[in-house]
């Protein structure tokens, strides 16, 4: 498994008229924890689009818990559960609150698209190599 976690801080400018930070924020969270547990494994996402393979999201599912506030620090942990397969990769998320309460958990679905034709394909070998310690493998 992999786990990455990463800390953001709400702005402003992210919370809505009850001072909650708004809802949709958190694909963008989520999209920094994937970033940076990519950078874990040691890609960037833009080296992944340099190879030639594009990652957009094509699932997103989120369940809230409690809200998040102004200046708030959360903690966005990132996991890959399994070993991906096929065209799929698929990230798990928790946020959590400076107090240690679970704020939301989600999950996002990204599958692999070659640059050049746009088209679905398999998993890259050397992204499935850079994975496979991680799982025993």
């Amino acid at each position: 498994m992999i786990k990455s976690e990463t800390k953001i801080r709400v702005r402003y400018g992210e919370t809505d008229q009850m001072g909650y930070a708004y809802y949709g924020v958190y694909a963008q969270y989520y999209e920094v924890g994937r970033v940076e547990a990519m950078r874990m494994l040691g890609f960037s996402y833009k080296e992944v689009e340099t190879r030639g393979i594009l990652m957009p999201v094509v699932d997103y599912t989120i369940s809230y818990k409690k809200p998040a506030y102004y200046d708030d620090e959360i903690t966005v942990i990132t996991r890959i559960k399994e070993m991906p397969k096929g065209a799929r990769l698929v990230f798990d998320y928790e946020c959590f609150n400076a107090s240690g309460e679970l704020l939301n958990t989600g999950k996002v679905t990204l599958v692999y698209l070659d640059k050049s034709t746009g088209r679905v394909t398999s998993i890259p070998i050397w992204l499935q190599d850079a994975l496979k310690p991680f799982f025993g493998l």
